[in-house]
């Protein structure tokens, strides 16, 4: 039965064309690996641990078929699920691992991509461009500045590292001023993950569990934190920042952080004793972010909306990642698992799409 609201996806993923072509010619991690057996689908060999000749070729990495990069299927995805429209964004690991000059290039082509790709897809798909983040500052703002005239591009996707110093980085300082001025939505998502120690000598036992499960949540809420704490939000005020997989940490530890800094003597006390930055952290989640609900779980949506509010809270899938395990090509049980999730919150239809369409400003047809 089709919804009577519009169900918008705000996080799920592609990798274009034109972004396989690039993958296909590099040989060092990031690179696309072509199986002997031309049946098979390629491996995406994305992390170091991925790239391991004692591993057999056709087991590294993870498998790239279809869903990754075929429009398509993308359409196809959105029909089974009653989803509107989706708001594609490039796959990790994006364009951080480029030279400067080719990152400038790249973003170009990819980004001109997607806009085609929405172009010919009109009120379904929008997108989050990319930026050449190995670049010189003023060719990253070039770009931002471009992304403003392609009108299916709403926001740009933006990784944890940065300019490779984190997002504390005072280098980042341009950017965030074309970003807030153009008042151009970022969403930041993880790849990174922490150090592969801490899940210690056993973690290849268990696959991606921890790094995906808890690495990309600890990245986020640590990468986050590092703006705040350095008064990214002080000098940006209108900054406007949607954050993966519902904030990561950030909704059960707030209490946790805001405590530590007012007990951190290293932050000098201001004329009404409080430490840190200016702007409290509850401010700041309150007025300048926005979570996605890609949590799978009832009580971390409800979470995340006790903690930013029922307005600023966004449904996702995280397509095409976490398929169905069997390949019969049905209902994905990712997706269905955050639906119910969020159905069970009193402002579903707000946060199934609604807060999307008013945030981002989409044009959704009704199906």
């Amino acid at each position: 039965m089709a919804s009577t609201y519009p169900i918008v996806d705000i996080h799920t993923h592609i990798y274009p064309s034109t972004y396989l072509t690039l993958l296909r010619s590099r040989t060092t991690v990031p690179y696309l690996l072509d199986l002997p057996n031309q049946a098979a689908a390629p491996r995406l060999i994305i992390l170091p641990s991925d790239d391991d000749t004692s591993i057999p070729s056709e087991s590294r990495g993870r498998p790239i078929d279809d869903a990754y990069s075929s429009i398509s299927e993308k359409l196809r995805f959105m029909d089974m699920h009653e989803i509107h429209t989706s708001v594609i964004s490039l796959a990790n690991p994006w364009l951080d691992f480029l030279s400067p000059e080719e990152g400038a290039i790249w973003a170009h082509i990819v980004n001109s991509e997607l806009e085609v790709i929405c172009t010919q897809n009109e009120n379904r798909l929008y997108a989050f461009g990319t930026l050449p983040l190995s670049a010189s500052p003023p060719i990253i703002v070039e770009e931002i500045n471009r992304l403003e005239g392609l009108p299916h591009i709403k926001g740009i996707i933006l990784g944890t590292s940065g300019l490779g110093s984190g997002l504390d980085d005072p280098e980042l300082n341009p950017i965030w001023t074309a970003l807030e001025d153009k008042q151009t939505l970022i969403f930041l998502h993880p790849h990174y993950g922490l150090p592969s120690d801490v899940y210690g000598p056993r973690a290849g036992e268990y696959g991606h569990v921890l790094p995906l499960a808890l690495g990309f949540p600890m990245e986020t809420t640590i990468a986050f934190t590092r703006m705040w704490l350095s008064g990214v939000f002080d000098r940006f005020p209108r900054l406007k920042i949607l954050i993966a997989h519902a904030g990561g940490t950030i909704p059960f530890l707030t209490g946790r952080i805001e405590s530590c800094v007012q007990h951190e003597r290293h932050f000098p006390a201001d004329e009404h004793s409080a430490r840190g930055p200016k702007r409290d952290l509850r401010n700041v989640l309150r007025e300048n972010v926005w979570l996605d609900a890609v949590v799978y779980s009832e009580p971390g949506v409800k979470a995340a909306v006790e903690l930013v509010g029922s307005e600023r809270v966004l449904s996702g899938t995280d397509h095409p990642f976490f398929p169905p395990l069997d390949e019969r090509g049905g209902e994905w049980t990712s997706v269905r698992t955050n639906m119910i999730a969020v159905a069970g919150n009193e402002a579903k239809n707000m946060i199934m799409g609604l807060n999307a369409v008013k945030l981002l400003d989409l044009e959704v047809t009704p199906r």
